[in-house]
């Protein structure tokens, strides 16, 4: 794991969806940072979430330690763990800024 000290969030982020999903992306967007202390009742857990905006879905396969990989409508999202609701509705809404202001009529 020496590649750790040599990598962004960003390029780690990127690194881990390739490899959990054989998805390559270039770039990424930073949602946020959740630190709650509870936030994981599995212990002290700190996560910088990224949003990739992609036109169409792409082919996932799970790979590396991911059990499994699917597209989820935003409208139809599976029960999802600890704080991520949280962690959703923050890229949700970074991603309607985003849109508003790059594909604007």
């Amino acid at each position: 794991m020496s590649h750790i000290r040599d990598e962004t969030t960003e390029e780690c982020a990127i690194r881990e969806l390739e490899e959990e999903t054989g998805l390559r992306l270039d770039s990424m967007v930073q949602v946020g940072a959740y630190s709650k202390v509870d936030r994981d009742p599995r212990g002290r857990t700190i996560t910088i979430a990224y949003l990739a905006i992609v036109d169409e879905p792409l082919s996932v396969i799970a790979q590396d330690d991911a059990a499994k990989a699917e597209w989820f409508s935003i409208k139809a999202l599976p029960p999802l763990a600890f704080d991520h609701e949280e962690i959703m509705a923050d890229a949700i809404g970074l991603y309607n800024k985003l849109s508003t202001h790059f594909y604007r009529k």
